[in-house]
């Protein structure tokens, strides 16, 4: 499929936000990797706030597709919920060389208490809501889930943290089983 050329210069931007930072990315960088002049990159955007923002609509909207699929894919809640916990496996060599998308962004914003931090933050929030609907499928109160959900997101995080500093992925494989065998003692408790 062929993107047009605003798509192509999000798609890089958000390459690039993820590799380098939204701060260190110039409009140079970005117009050299669309290979475009920079006159042309401002008919379609006028400041990197606005690329931000296009970027942060293409990762909600990529997320939410991501969230769709799993919700065909799994065949229980629980099967779902381990689509997101294999994500760290799937995503391990960007991981290990950039650390999660989400939490780098998120994290960079709030260092420049960005404006569009709380949009940014909008992607942890679908998670969030995703996890918590998994967990009340099977029976979990709202209150449970949403303290699940939560610790679901800050241990996936941390993994996606320490994996990137020590660029190691027999921590990430160790930490995703133990996350696994942690969720099944969750639901085991709740059924008993």
């Amino acid at each position: 499929m062929l993107l047009s050329k605003r798509e192509q210069i999000v798609a890089e931007a958000d390459r690039l936000f993820y590799q380098q930072g939204f701060e260190f990315t110039s409009f140079a960088n970005i117009a050299e990797a669309v290979q475009i002049s920079r006159g042309n990159f401002y008919y379609h955007f006028k400041s990197k706030d606005e690329i931000l923002e296009a970027v942060i609509a293409r990762r909600l909207a990529n997320t939410q597709a991501m969230l769709d699929s799993w919700q065909l894919q799994g065949d229980s809640p629980r099967a779902r919920i381990g689509c997101f916990i294999q994500i760290l496996i799937a995503n391990s060599s960007k991981i290990l060389k950039f650390g999660c998308p989400i939490g780098t962004l998120s994290t960079e914003l709030a260092k420049l208490n960005h404006q569009a931090l709380d949009r940014a933050n909008g992607l942890f929030s679908l998670f969030r809501q995703w996890l918590g609907e998994q967990l009340m499928a099977m029976e979990f109160t709202p209150q449970q889930a949403d303290t699940l959900a939560m610790h679901l997101l800050a241990r996936s995080q941390g993994i996606a943290t320490l994996a990137n500093a020590f660029n190691d992925m027999s921590f990430i494989e160790q930490e995703v089983e133990l996350l696994n065998q942690w969720l099944d003692l969750q639901i085991q408790s709740l059924q008993s």
